[in-house]
């Protein structure tokens, strides 16, 4: 089994495990006391001290991933958003004011979006759909992908794979374009359409009765058990970088796509090599559109596949879903679950284990227990400048080098946790030395349920199977909106970059 466990925090408190803003804040409000026993105020300097653990207590100590005040301005922000009405979607065409149905309407960090058709591209010349996301400043392209899974795949398989995402990553940053790389996975409860479309067409009506009813028994238990599973891969690009590159590629946005495109096929290269994907498939603006729709309503599938088969054999029928209704018709998130048309959503992120993770450990969280239940979760890997990489590197080891020391001339223990951490650093540091890339990459976990099902019920059901997975799971409260969007829509949506 092929366990990594060679990650270490991103930051590192040099000072006893605090950070500089953090020894800072607790630096100035113990000034007070220090003034007090000066003067010998016994009484003000009980006071102070007591103000003064309140702020060690409100700055240090975490709470569910967040520091009390950071849980206090998140509150704010998201009552006063509620409030006000600036959380709550209801889409145009829902309220019959769409008047372009090609024009983007989706709901929360969404709403800056809007999809282009590239200029066309291959073979088959294929206009590839180009996400330019005008909230963040940045463009994105994303491909559904077939993979044959690791459930049965040997050490050396899973260890090529392994090797396969180091070199894509690698790839990433070298190309000085690719701000971040995110592979999405959901898997819902099959409906059967595909297979009752194939019995449409092949069934002929002499046949045998009993062959026919063995068949539908076959169709009914084996849709009722079977699970359909949908990949996709994005990879977005900043504007910041993408600017000169497109002004030298033609500019506009025939240049920016000719770069993009550039970066799409390097990018597959790499896909379909060192991690065995099976088919890369960019997606255009009307299947982007499709897979978008699917993530807000999974329980549309089964007639957009029925109309898409009934175009086959009449060109008259509209299969397409236009991005006016690509969205949900209202969207209203709640502190503890996202509620869009007549489903809800609760989502979570995994904190890696310190004993390490194995490559295929998140196939638990897939695992769907209920009827109509619809799983999805995402890894991000935002890719770290070479630049950057190496300030970072540096700066963590010499965090750790400081804590030893500080802790030698206290004459304080090291703990086997902080000696594991400082020499995870500086096996970082290493590394990036013999030319290897730095990520900081994230995992975000999602379960869709009816409006008929509780969502805490769901929510404890998806916390159970990361569990069961080796990871802890961390609820995004107050951001389960955003945590949607990333984890769901594949559209190139992140938790890591600001205004997204």
């Amino acid at each position: 089994m092929t366990v990594y466990s060679d990650y270490s925090r991103a930051r590192i408190g040099w000072f006893f495990g605090l950070s500089g803003p953090q020894l800072a804040t607790v630096s100035l409000m113990v000034l007070p006391v220090v003034i007090s026993i000066s003067k010998q105020a016994w009484a003000s300097a009980g006071l102070f001290l007591l103000l003064w653990a309140a702020v060690v207590a409100v700055t240090v100590v975490p709470v569910q991933g967040r520091s009390v005040t950071g849980w206090l301005v998140a509150s704010v922000k998201f009552a006063f958003g509620g409030l006000a009405r600036w959380t709550r979607f209801r889409s145009r065409a829902g309220t019959g004011r769409a008047r372009d149905l090609d024009e983007v309407d989706l709901p929360g960090v969404m709403q800056g979006m809007e999809i282009h058709e590239g200029p066309p591209s291959g073979h088959t010349y294929k206009r590839i759909a180009i996400i330019q996301n005008h909230a963040t400043r940045t463009w994105a392209v994303t491909a559904r992908i077939v993979h044959p899974g690791l459930g049965l795949c040997e050490g050396e398989d899973r260890d090529r794979y392994g090797n396969g995402l180091s070199e894509l990553l690698d790839v990433a940053v070298r190309t000085e374009l690719v701000d971040e790389v995110l592979l999405l996975v959901r898997t819902v409860p099959e409906d059967g359409a595909e297979r009752e479309q194939w019995v449409r067409r092949h069934r002929r009506p002499t046949g045998p009765v009993a062959a026919r009813r063995i068949n539908d028994d076959l169709q009914t238990s084996l849709t009722s058990a079977a699970v359909r599973t949908e990949a996709f891969f994005t990879f977005v690009v900043p504007e910041t970088r993408l600017a000169k590159v497109a002004k030298e590629a033609g500019g506009g946005l025939n240049g920016r796509a000719r770069a993009l495109y550039a970066v799409a096929s390097e990018l597959e290269g790499h896909l379909r090599g060192g991690l065995g994907v099976d088919d890369v498939d960019w997606l255009t603006s009307p299947e982007l559109a499709i897979a978008c729709r699917t993530g807000f309503a999974p329980g549309d599938r089964a007639s957009i596949v029925e109309a898409l088969g009934a175009r086959e054999t009449d060109p008259s029928v509209n299969a397409d879903v236009p991005w006016a209704m690509a969205g949900p018709s209202g969207a209203d998130p709640a502190p503890r679950h996202y509620s869009h048309d007549a489903w809800n959503s609760v989502s979570a992120t995994l904190k890696l284990p310190v004993k390490g993770a194995a490559m295929g450990a998140l196939a638990p969280v897939l695992s769907a227990r209920e009827e109509g239940e619809r799983r999805s979760f995402v890894v991000c890997y935002p890719v770290v400048s070479t630049s950057r990489a190496d300030r970072q590197s540096s700066n963590a080891e010499w965090a750790a080098d400081m804590g030893e020391e500080l802790r030698t001339k206290a004459k304080m223990k090291q703990r086997t946790r902080s000696r594991d951490e400082a020499d995870k650093v500086r096996r970082l540091e290493a590394k990036m030395a013999r030319g290897n890339s730095m990520t900081e990459p994230y995992a975000v976990a999602t379960v869709t349920v009816p409006k008929t099902v509780r969502a805490a019920e769901a929510g404890r059901r998806l916390d159970s199977a990361i569990r069961r997975a080796g990871f802890a799971p961390l609820r995004l409260d107050l951001a389960h909106d955003v945590a949607f969007a990333t984890s769901t829509v594949p559209m190139g949506v992140s938790l890591a970059r600001q205004g997204g």
